[in-house]
């Protein structure tokens, strides 16, 4: 119910213009108006605006994301000088009223901000925590298309830290330059932004560095020139949308090896120059890692991928969209350990990254299938029994459920904990133990298939799931994704679940 009250002429003109349109609907013709057009925008305008909503609404990150608009595209412009030494950055962002906008909203943490237009005109701003609030010169129409320039100076020290399996994030520094640790809300720390899981657009990186330096980003590198002052110029083109969370821009002092995956998929590793040798053996696995998941998920669904080694002491891999981060340490270790964790980053291309999550509570989705399929590929290579594995999770579950929250209903502080990786692998593999491996592989060929390029949420999965198996799993998987107390494993009456400790 809104409270707000539309004067009487306007309820008089309203009424009128829905007269003429039932009119001419019974006399001619439908015919579809787009939004661009005048006679859009003319009736969208005649809606007081009012402000973008500072946030989704996410129950664990409630002004993560904006409302009142759509990102079309970024663009990224970065001035790199040296490490942990502050740069001049631009961000431009392209994009479309979904409202009829008074002001606006844009995740942006720390950074000295110096200017930001609005269609080329000066906009008032204010700073609100991690929020920066926009007010345009003059409002933006429901469906105008607008674009947001913002000037700032750029501080690649900035990191925040989570007491869960993601640790440190944001800027990671390296001996020559950077990489980046966006996940799960980190890139408001590095641009201006819509930083939320459900919100992408592509991403087009304009960075220039010193001589000597190669900058990466995600997807193609579409421009490389060099100036008069031997800087060097690179630009890349995401080439499909992606969520803040996976952006990656790596500087450094990088050797580049292509090589080719499945169907010639081009496959380009992106090394420090004095680990290219002692990582190689395990890098050379990618091809075989991509066929195998294929044969399981479809086909790969990117242009190209590649693996960025990351010469930190990050403790944890990510999957950033095409160019997966793998620490150093996980390619300098033992053959087993160094495959779960290639597999995983490498599951998240189906599963994470191009099927994209809704709110943060359904991440079980993407970190459940990176470990169940991990767990898969390891039993085949080498590995531990999956079923074991399985079994350990099972007697453990009601634990993790008390100290993490149920699968797909974690709390903000516990997001990462072990609930959503082996946790929520252990729900797949009671889904496959329910309805068989044959109908448990078209479940989930259909997601990766059916959802390719979109966004999708644990309803969904459990819909589709059931469409699919020819059964309403609802009975089923709620209580395994929701419930205070584990279900018991079909088809394995003697697992017992451990008696949980306070």
């Amino acid at each position: 119910m809104s409270t707000f009250r539309t004067p009487r002429l306007r309820v008089r003109l309203v009424l009128a213009a829905a007269i003429t349109v039932t009119a001419a609907a019974c006399t001619g013709p439908v015919s579809r108006v787009p939004l661009s057009s005048p006679e859009y925008l003319n009736a969208a305008s005649a809606k007081a605006p009012s402000p973008g909503a500072a946030g989704l609404g996410d129950p664990l990150f409630p002004l993560d994301g904006n409302g009142g608009y759509r990102v079309d595209r970024y663009l990224l412009d970065f001035d790199w000088q040296a490490p942990r030494t502050p740069f001049e950055a631009a961000t431009t962002i392209k994009a479309t009223a979904t409202q009829s906008l008074s002001r606006f909203d844009l995740d942006f943490a720390g950074n000295t901000l110096h200017t930001v237009t609005v269609d080329g005109k000066t906009a008032a701003t204010r700073r609100d925590g991690d929020e920066l609030v926009i007010t345009p010169a003059k409002p933006l129409a429901q469906g105008k298309a607008f674009t947001v320039k913002v000037t700032y100076t750029a501080d690649p020290t900035q990191l925040r830290h989570r007491d869960d399996a993601i640790e440190d994030y944001g800027w990671i520094p390296t001996p020559d330059g950077t990489v980046l640790y966006p996940q799960p809300n980190g890139a408001k720390m590095i641009f201006p932004s819509d930083d939320h899981p459900s919100r992408r657009a592509p991403i087009t990186f304009r960075i220039t560095t010193p001589p000597g330096l190669t900058a990466v980003a995600n997807g193609k590198l579409t421009d490389r020139s060099e100036g008069a002052d031997g800087r060097v110029r690179w630009t890349y083109d995401s080439e499909q949308p992606l969520a803040t969370q996976l952006a990656q821009l790596a500087i450094g002092k990088f050797t580049l090896v292509d090589s080719e995956g499945p169907h010639g998929l081009p496959i380009r590793d992106v090394v420090p120059d004095d680990l290219v040798a002692p990582t190689e053996e395990y890098r050379k696995l990618t091809a075989d890692h991509i066929a195998w998941l294929e044969e399981r998920l479809g086909p790969y669904p990117f242009n190209r991928y590649g693996l960025l080694v990351g010469d930190t002491d990050l403790g944890v891999a990510l999957e950033t969209n095409t160019i997966s981060l793998i620490p150093k340490a996980d390619l300098l270790g033992e053959r087993v350990g160094a495959e779960r964790n290639l597999v995983h980053e490498l599951t998240h291309q189906w599963t994470g990254d191009s099927v994209g999550i809704k709110t943060w509570s359904d991440l079980w989705l993407s970190e459940g299938h990176a470990r169940f399929y991990e767990r898969l590929y390891s039993q085949e290579h080498g590995g531990d029994d999956f079923e074991t594995m399985m079994k350990a999770a099972y007697a453990n579950h009601d634990q993790w459920r008390h100290d993490a929250g149920a699968p797909a209903e974690p709390t903000e502080p516990n997001l990462f904990k072990r609930m959503r990786y082996d946790g929520s692998a252990l729900v797949l593999y009671a889904l496959r133990e329910k309805v068989g491996e044959e109908t448990f592989g078209k479940i989930e060929r259909a997601w990766t298939t059916q959802y390719r390029g979109k966004i999708a949420s644990t309803q969904e999965y459990v819909d589709l799931a059931s469409k699919v198996a020819g059964e309403d799993l609802e009975g089923f998987l709620h209580p395994w994704l929701y419930g205070a107390k584990t279900p018991p494993m079909p088809n394995h009456p003697d697992w017992v679940v451990n008696p949980v400790q306070s």
